[in-house]
């Protein structure tokens, strides 16, 4: 099992994908990998690299911070 935060970050990349009306696959493919890798992260069952959070972060124009659940601001910092 993972920690609140851990499984706050999970949600937080999914929520972020279907606020925005996309897809696994298609987020997927802006990160160059597979879409059932993809899922892997969504779900928790693989860890985010800080490589994939970074883009994740710029994609969404949001904080890694956000990401990971220590902040409730979505805006980016400046």
């Amino acid at each position: 099992m993972y920690n609140q935060v851990g499984d706050n970050m999970y949600s937080r990349i999914r929520d972020l994908r279907e606020d925005n009306e996309l897809t696994q696959t298609q987020v997927a493919k802006f990160l160059g990998m597979s879409q059932t890798g993809y899922s892997k992260y969504e779900t928790g069952e693989n860890d985010l690299p800080t490589s994939i959070l970074i883009k994740l972060a710029r994609f969404y124009n949001t904080s890694i911070d956000y990401l990971l659940g220590e902040t409730n601001i979505k805006t980016r910092y400046k």
